[in-house]
């Protein structure tokens, strides 16, 4: 994997890639010595060790309101495309070493905010992952689910949301998380 670092004044972010760049497996951002909260996502966009993207814009603002030192980004699909069509599109989106990064990733999480939208169903991802991570007892939260039962996307979620916890499909009810 290829591993690129930026730092600016407080800011320490670190980006693993791909060796050809085809995927993005993490990226974070570190401003503090807290713990991280750590977003599933669909799959990674723009943003890079250097530069943000609305949805990263957004997961720092929601992690800094909950007083975390920092945020992780991991996501369901490693492929780096701005349109979850070409999800479909192409060979492998999913990404080779995805899976043990996302593993690991929630493994070391002070939080675990899934956040995919209805794209995530592709595949039968959402379900894999969401297996996988409860085979290993992480506390799973969303921001509230879509109509399709899939965690909303935090970049259309208001900021002043709280996490809630991701109870099983067969409990029926909800704890929202004010801090961690």
């Amino acid at each position: 994997m290829l591993r690129r670092r930026h730092r600016k004044d407080d800011l320490r972010s670190e980006a693993l890639y791909s060796p050809c760049g085809t995927w993005r497996y993490r990226l974070t951002r570190r401003w503090g010595a807290g713990r991280l909260v750590t977003f599933i996502l669909l799959n990674p966009s723009t943003a890079t060790e250097r530069a943000d993207d609305p949805t990263l814009a957004r997961c720092v603002s929601r992690a800094r309101a909950l007083e975390a030192g920092g945020v992780c980004v991991v996501n369901l699909f490693a492929l780096r495309a701005t349109d979850p069509r070409a999800l479909r599109q192409h060979p492998d989106p999913i990404g080779p070493k995805t899976d043990g990064v996302l593993l690991r990733a929630a493994r070391q999480a002070g939080m675990l905010i899934c956040g995919w939208g209805n794209h995530g169903a592709l595949r039968g991802r959402d379900a894999q992952v969401r297996s996988m991570l409860q085979a290993i007892g992480v506390p799973l939260f969303h921001l509230g689910l879509t109509a399709n039962g899939q965690p909303r996307h935090p970049l259309y979620v208001r900021l002043e949301t709280a996490p809630i916890l991701w109870h099983d499909s067969s409990e029926n009810c909800s704890q929202r998380h004010e801090n961690f």
